[in-house]
């Protein structure tokens, strides 16, 4: 029967082929043709590995080989601290594996309504909202705040998610030169003043690693009557004197009205979060689509996101190594020879700037068969024509682990004529 049930149903089951033509599929096949040339040419698929086994933040199991991890974004190394699994096993414990519902319904459990407040605490502010991951902070958020006849003006180089946000939302779309301040004001300048504007930066850009000129950005966005959205999600727990963020490194708290995150970089779990201290903030929580049709987060992994990020609050400790980290690996790649996304270690990510891919995959997996696992990033990821290996700083990284790094670094370079 049919959906009405009111007429017979007549199921053919052997149905036409679909023509070439109208197969929604072949759109892709430039993309299909280009990997299956690069996994015949006997090369390992970048994007599919698998870890085996996983012994520390720091290391890993991959292919049965001992492998230091240089291309995870656990900044803090916080994914093995004690209390922070302990956290998560009594939660597990207490209310069970997941929520089975979104936060509007009967998915807010005690440990939601404690991340938001760790969050609070260690941001100072008056409103936090978790989501169950960070694109889909950016996606709610964003989409949400802009409306039609408003204008989002963002970074060309900004995350997809950003991207996606603006997408899904209804407001004019307003593209600047990456980290130019010049072309923000210009582009700010040549728009009516009366709608409203929502200017979207990020504290650090995760392919190049490199910063930005936050200070006069916000700046010039004040001065056009615009809001200020950061997202902080590769500066959270290391930037700052309490580890806010760029934004707060460059002494902007209290001028920047959203800041968006994820603990899937430093809190060492998953999920998003945007905090506020605008006086109407909390109506984002019958407004924002995202936050209110999604599942929310299954409570252990709540429980160990607000552990790890009221640990995060007094790890000066660990700030302070992984800043030696990121100049030792910096410096090392540096004086070898190798092209750089930053002149000097802006960041947590250093990336080092391949030819094309061949170059880059080559060196890739050179490195991951002699136990280093990097990022090979190319576009739409990276800029056009970059290809690139993304070493991703850990404050756990001991010094010989980053020595043999830098070996291993030299010793395929100069096989591969990257360096000479």
């Amino acid at each position: 029967m049919t959906e009405t049930g009111l007429q017979p149903e007549t199921l053919d089951l052997d149905p036409p082929p679909v023509s070439a033509a109208r197969d929604l599929f072949s759109k892709f096949d430039p993309l299909i043709a280009e990997r299956e040339a690069l996994l015949t040419s006997g090369v390992r698929d970048p994007f599919a590995i698998v870890m085996e086994e996983v012994r520390s933040p720091t290391e890993a199991v991959i292919q049965g080989r001992e492998t230091i991890l240089l291309g995870t974004y656990n900044y803090m190394g916080m994914t093995f601290d004690a209390d922070v699994l302990a956290a998560g096993r009594r939660a597990l414990d207490a209310f069970g594996s997941g929520t089975n519902g979104s936060r509007m319904l009967n998915g807010t459990f005690r440990d939601h309504v404690d991340a938001e407040e760790a969050l609070k605490e260690f941001y100072g502010a008056r409103h936090a909202m978790v989501f169950s991951t960070g694109y889909q902070a950016n996606l709610g958020i964003i989409s949400t705040i802009a409306g039609k006849g408003e204008y989002i003006i963002l970074d060309a180089d900004s995350h997809a998610s950003i991207y996606d946000g603006c997408a899904l939302g209804n407001a004019e779309v307003v593209r600047f030169r990456h980290n130019s301040v010049e072309d923000l004001d210009r582009r700010l300048g040549r728009l009516p003043r009366e709608p409203g504007k929502l200017v979207v930066l990020e504290g650090v850009y995760s392919m190049l690693g490199d910063i930005a000129p936050l200070r006069e950005m916000v700046a010039v966005a004040r001065r056009h009557g615009a809001m200020v959205l950061v997202d902080e999600a590769h500066s959270m727990g290391f930037f700052g004197p309490n580890g806010r963020g760029v934004y707060e490194d460059q002494g902007l708290e209290g001028e920047v009205d959203f800041v968006i995150g994820t603990f899937s970089k430093s809190v060492g779990t998953v999920g998003g979060f945007c905090v506020s201290n605008h006086p109407k903030f909390e109506v984002m929580r019958f407004a924002c689509r995202p936050y209110i049709f999604t599942a929310s987060l299954p409570p252990s992994v709540v429980a160990t996101a607000a552990t790890s990020i009221r640990k995060l609050m007094t790890a000066h400790d660990k700030r302070a190594r992984l800043w030696a980290n990121a100049r030792q690996l910096h410096d090392g790649l540096t004086a070898m020879g190798f092209a750089l996304g930053t002149a000097s270690p802006e960041s947590a990510i250093v990336a080092v700037i391949l030819e094309d891919q061949v170059q880059a995959i080559a060196m890739w997996q050179a490195l991951l068969e002699n136990g280093v696992y990097v990022n090979m990033a190319r576009p739409p990821a990276t800029p056009a024509g970059t290809y690139l290996l993304r070493c991703s700083l850990c404050a756990e990284h001991r010094p010989d682990q980053l020595a043999r790094v830098l070996d291993l670094f030299r010793e395929t370079g100069n096989a591969l004529g990257v360096i000479g």
